[in-house]
């Protein structure tokens, strides 16, 4: 059991990561140098919407799969 949530958190890791790298689209060299971009707020539309759902839902799977292993792994020590 401990091994399928270990693969479980592999995968739904580097889903993660994936995920809020491609939402780093918008951001410009300006960004990097501390410069102010104007602050301009813009809604998500289309697929950084869609993405943007699909991040949150990896996170909550990710911090559910993590309580499962330290439930299901029990204590290391004894």
């Amino acid at each position: 059991m401990i091994n399928f949530i270990d693969i479980a958190l592999i995968i739904t890791s580097i889903a993660l990561v994936v995920s809020v790298i491609l939402q780093n689209k918008g951001i410009g060299l300006g960004g990097l140098t501390g410069m102010d971009t104007g602050g301009v707020v813009t809604a998500r539309r289309g697929i950084e919407k869609i993405l943007f759902w699909i991040t949150i839902g990896l996170s909550v799977l990710f911090f559910i799969l993590v309580l499962a292993a330290v439930f299901v792994g029990g204590n290391p020590t004894a």
